[in-house]
């Protein structure tokens, strides 16, 4: 699936478009199945220019199905390495995820997977998430780990569903299936539909089929700016529903985007994610 942040929260977090959204990673061969317009179409979301050096200020608000909110503060960087991305965050407040630090290396080979780790202040450790707790959400957020980072295109067949409009902008309606169980089993979803608009190549809305728990999540981009000719999603929500109950909702806002920062690459390290910003 696309990387649901960008670049907001590292990758997912980082894309917002990631969903900050688009179902990126290897250019393999299209399978039988697959719809050839669809997945130019999505090659394209995955090769859209998305900055590089970028810092940023973040606000995550998490809402629950009692509208009681809990309001966070982060920072992000993001650098490129190669065809690779850098990217790590850090909760600033409240106190209770103070310092909390967040590393993740996307790497555009499919055959290896990304890396991430969590550093947890209160118990001075960093852990690594394995593939196997990547479908879990991240920091009681409606975003998972595996949002935050790009999907290989080569795991998914595409099918150009229709042509639409969102919020005035023509769009196109892709669905994204994934080929196999393992990677079902990773992102913990079992199908998606993408929004994109035709004159960027920006995903800005995807309903997501959730393996457990028969639910649905819903992203929309709600603001989008473009800055220093990079369109960047600076408002966005991810709602979790079970049919037309609305279970939790995240709020992310983006501000203060600077690209070309020539952020040091020694920063992003595990070292650098417990020191902090």
């Amino acid at each position: 699936m696309p990387r649901i942040v960008r670049p907001g929260l590292a990758p997912l977090f980082f894309a917002a478009c990631l969903l900050t959204a688009g179902l990126a990673g290897g250019l393999a061969a299209p399978a039988a199945a697959d719809d050839p317009k669809a997945r130019e179409i999505m090659v394209r979301v995955d090769e859209r220019d998305d900055g590089d050096d970028q810092t940023s200020n973040l606000q995550m608000i998490l809402i629950d199905k009692n509208d009681k909110r809990r309001v966070r503060e982060l920072r992000s960087f993001s650098k490129d390495k190669g065809e690779d991305t850098y990217s790590m965050m850090f909760f600033l407040s409240p106190a209770d995820v103070e310092d909390t630090g967040f590393l993740t290396y996307d790497y555009d080979d499919e055959a290896k997977d990304d890396d991430q780790w969590l550093y947890l202040p209160a118990l001075k450790k960093t852990k690594r998430i394995a593939s196997s707790d990547k479908s879990g959400s991240f920091m009681g957020s409606d975003f998972s780990y595996a949002d935050m980072t790009d999907r290989p295109l080569s795991k998914y067949d595409y099918k150009l569903l229709q042509e639409a409009e969102v919020g005035g902008h023509p769009v196109w309606v892709i669905e994204a299936v994934p080929r196999d169980e393992e990677e079902i089993d990773e992102t913990g979803y079992t199908k998606m539909i993408v929004f994109v608009r035709k004159d960027n190549d920006v995903v800005i809305r995807s309903k997501i089929w959730v393996k457990q728990g028969k639910r649905n999540k819903y992203l929309d981009v709600e603001e989008l700016e473009q800055i220093d000719g990079i369109w960047v999603p600076t408002l966005m929500t991810m709602t979790t529903k079970k049919g037309d109950q609305t279970l939790h909702k995240t709020i992310l806002r983006t501000s203060d985007v600077k690209f070309g920062q020539a952020l040091d690459f020694d920063q992003f390290t595990v070292r650098g994610l417990e020191t902090g910003p």
